[in-house]
């Protein structure tokens, strides 16, 4: 998860709406996505499309509107993921309860993964609970941690129990640090499928990467520690979402084509966007959608990215 301000309003509040109004009208939405909104994503002979990283409550956006988001963008499928008991996302997002109730209220269209910060004595309890409600996952980890620290293996031998994928935040002195080690993660769990997220991991798409950079811009050189990861560990695999994988594409198109046809059995689609609209600039996920059916190499590589990685991952359809 990262923070994006978009300007999007909520619903005005001059007259007062039940929940049970607003669960309607989210169900109707998705009813009608192809017909009434997910036409300009989404025609009936392209790919199905699994959103792999979205939050309840995120920065404050209800689950009606999310209902409505995920269907204006033509998804099939939404992973989400919660917070854990405290820390970690930023937007006061909606932890292990929220991320259930969705899904259990739509469970054609949500699916979710189990959280809780790694090192506290409940960490395992708590992710082994929801684990057992039926969360595909772990994450997102998003602590203030090292990424090969012992309560991070006690993430990755939680995840290799019960044969689930592990999604990590990485973001320079602040979550998951020492990303320059977390080889040594893939190498001692070679069972465990982890997914890099976030603004250190795709700042390191560039082998001249400054750690420091959240954002960075300008010409990408080859063979950054993310891309020699994709390349070398089958294990490891790339959350696409956020301004910061939309930033990777959008700072060098030439090299994000290559790195597309590259690692295209590697990527999986998510927007991780609080906006309330769906479409358009103010949303990142529908940005990144546009992004990866100019830059991707051909129509197989897009279905890979945008639907089959993610099902196979996660044994969802």
């Amino acid at each position: 998860m990262e923070l994006h301000q978009t300007g999007a309003a909520s619903t005005p509040a001059s007259q007062p709406i039940s929940r049970r109004s607003l669960l309607a009208a989210g169900a109707f939405l998705i009813g009608n996505r192809v017909r009434a909104a997910g036409q300009d994503q989404r025609t009936a002979d392209e790919p199905r499309i699994i959103d792999i990283h979205q939050h309840t409550n995120y920065a404050g956006r209800d689950d009606a509107t999310l209902v409505a988001h995920q269907a204006k963008m033509g998804i099939a499928k939404t992973v989400l993921l919660p917070a854990g008991s405290k820390y970690g996302l930023a937007a006061n997002c909606g932890k292990n309860d929220s991320v259930y109730n969705l899904a259990k209220q739509y469970p054609d269209r949500f699916v979710f993964f189990a959280n809780e910060l790694p090192d506290i004595p409940e960490t395992q309890s708590v992710i082994e609970k929801y684990l057992k409600l039926g969360a595909i996952g772990i994450g997102e980890q998003k602590f203030h941690v090292d990424c090969d620290s012992k309560p991070m293996r006690l993430i990755a031998d939680i995840a290799k129990d019960h044969k689930v994928p592990v999604l990590m935040h990485f973001q320079y002195q602040t979550y998951n640090l020492a990303f320059e080690r977390f080889y040594k993660m893939l190498e001692a769990y070679p069972t465990v499928n982890f997914i890099g997220h976030a603004q250190t991991w795709w700042a390191n798409i560039d082998k001249n990467c400054r750690q420091e950079v959240m954002y960075p811009k300008g010409p990408v050189a080859p063979g950054g520690i993310t891309d020699r990861l994709l390349s070398d560990y089958p294990n490891i695999f790339g959350d696409l979402s956020a301004g910061s994988g939309l930033n990777a594409f959008q700072r060098d198109e030439d090299h994000a084509r290559d790195f597309l046809k590259r690692h295209q059995d590697k990527l999986l689609y998510g927007s991780d966007c609080d906006d309330h609209v769906g479409t358009g600039k103010a949303c990142i996920g529908w940005q990144q959608i546009a992004s990866i059916r100019r830059l991707a190499p051909d129509a197989a590589a897009i279905h890979k990215m945008f639907y089959g990685n993610a099902s196979k991952l996660f044994k969802v359809g």
